[in-house]
Formats: structure tokens, sequence, C-alpha cells
């Protein structure tokens, strides 16, 4: 009798798709390669074209596995697409550090924030012929107060299919007190899966892939521990991409998006995965 435990299976999601060629790029070559089991899109973002959704969607296609979401977003340096959209700076959303403290603040109104994402879930439709298998935020944005409100009303009315990305994390509570940045996701996750779970909207059961990017980390022993206490259904966060001109111009995430590509294409990260017994999640 084999009594070993069956396979946990988690999700691979690489954010931003959209945001640049180069990003595009690297997320398609490793959703070919079997490396990725999701991502999500940019409908705001400058590389988002019928060319780059038709070339996202084959090679989907040939990788069923592979989940595609709505990367909603709603901080600088993006614009609106709805019309009336407030706070702006310049005619661009609030940078994040903004956006979070009015979130904080209570000086967003959950309306217009519900009424962009209704237009960026639209975009999504228009583009792809089908609501996003899932929602999640550009920097976390969807776990903001009152921002939370919004999004999540607005995936409720028109992709009540679709699950949505929490960022609460598993594990010792002595371990996560080590990395502040994710302790602040722990923090505002908590309120976000109540609000979540009252509406009646699946989540990740838990989160992994918040990093400080600026010190260039060994992404390897990055993902290992990431994978090492990620339960089943679980969801590890990652940036892949080729660094180009559109990039630099809109991200400070740059370099490090390609070490996170050459990790993840390489030989040593299915190893990784199955000696530690995970394997994917197939997509809803």
């Amino acid at each position: 009798m084999n009594d070993a435990a069956p396979p946990r299976r988690i999700w691979l999601c690489a954010d931003d798709y959209g945001l640049a060629e180069g990003v595009n790029r690297a997320i398609r070559d490793l959703i070919s390669r079997g490396r990725l089991n999701a991502t999500s899109v940019m409908v705001v973002g400058p590389a988002i074209g019928r060319n780059e959704v038709a070339e996202l969607q084959a090679v989907a296609a040939a990788s069923p596995r592979c989940a595609i979401g709505l990367h909603a977003t709603l901080t600088a340096p993006f614009r609106p697409l709805s019309m009336h959209f407030r706070p702006l700076h310049g005619g661009l959303f609030l940078p994040f550090p903004a956006m979070l403290r009015s979130g904080l603040l209570r000086r967003l109104d959950p309306g217009l924030i519900e009424d962009e994402l209704l237009a960026q879930l639209a975009a999504f439709k228009e583009l792809f012929g089908r609501a996003p298998d899932f929602v999640n935020g550009h920097q976390h944005v969807q776990l903001f107060p009152q921002v939370r409100d919004g999004f999540l009303a607005a995936v409720k009315a028109t992709a009540p299919g679709a699950w949505v990305r929490q960022g609460g994390r598993n594990g010792p509570l002595a371990k996560r007190l080590g990395a502040p940045k994710a302790l602040v996701l722990d923090v505002l996750s908590a309120q976000f899966r109540r609000r979540a779970t009252a509406a009646g909207i699946a989540f990740n059961p838990a989160f992994a892939g918040a990093y400080d990017f600026t010190k260039s980390p060994d992404f390897g022993e990055l993902m290992r521990q990431f994978i090492t206490d990620m339960p089943d259904g679980g969801l590890v966060m990652c940036h892949p991409g080729f660094v180009d001109d559109t990039l630099r111009s809109l991200d400070p995430l740059t370099t490090q998006r390609e070490a996170e590509h050459a990790y993840l294409a390489g030989d040593q990260f299915p190893p990784l995965l199955a000696g530690r017994d995970a394997g994917v999640v197939d997509p809803p």
C-alpha cells in the first residue's frame, strides 16, 4: 500500500503581462516551458494590443493548465479607463504611497474604484472574449482599505466565477515577523479575506513572492523559502521579464526580472518543485 501524501498543487503566477513587450515575451516563454500556470494582465499597460493578446492566448492554449487573470491597476504611472476617476495626480493614478495613505485615511470613494475596475474588467473581456479566471491587483492595491470594497463589488458583479488574490502568508508567526513588507500584506489581507468570504468570492489560501528586489537577492533561494510552507492551492507570485526601454520608463523593477526569468527557465527549478512534492494546480 502506498501511504505517500498527494503532492501539493500550487499556483505559479507571473504578474504584469501588458507592462512592456520584454515582460510579455518572458512570460510567454515560461508558459511555453510549462514553468508557470497563471499570468495576470494589465489592460491599462502600453503593451496589451491585439497581437500581444493573441500570442498569449496561443501559448496558453498549448499549456491547458495556464489561467489568465486581470491585474487590476490603480497606481501611477498609469491612467484610468473611467472618465470620472478621482483622485488623480497630473492625469495619472496616485503613486503607490499616496494611494495607500488615502485608503487608510478613508479619503477614497469606493464607488469610483468600482467604476474603474468595472471598466478594466470590461476591457479584459473585450480583449480576451471572456471574463478573467482570477483578479489580483498591481502593487497589491486590491488589499487597501476602501479599494477592497470597490474591487470585490466589481468582481462579484461582472466576474462572479473568478477567484481573487489575498496576500497573507502561511507558516510560523516568528518566521513571518522577519519580513516587514510581507507582514504589511498579512495585516491588510486579514480584512480582505473576511470581506471576500462575506461576498462569496473564492481566494487563494496562502501567498508568497514578496521580497526586497532592490537588494538583488538569490531568487532560487527565495523560491525555496516561498514553496517550503506553501499549502495546497497556495499562490507564489513572480515578475519575470526582459528589460527594454518601455520597462525602464515605467517600473523600478528591471534587471531583477531577468534574474527571475533565468531561474524559472533553468534546470534547477523543476527539481525544487519535485523535491518538495509540489505539483501544479489545474486552472478552474
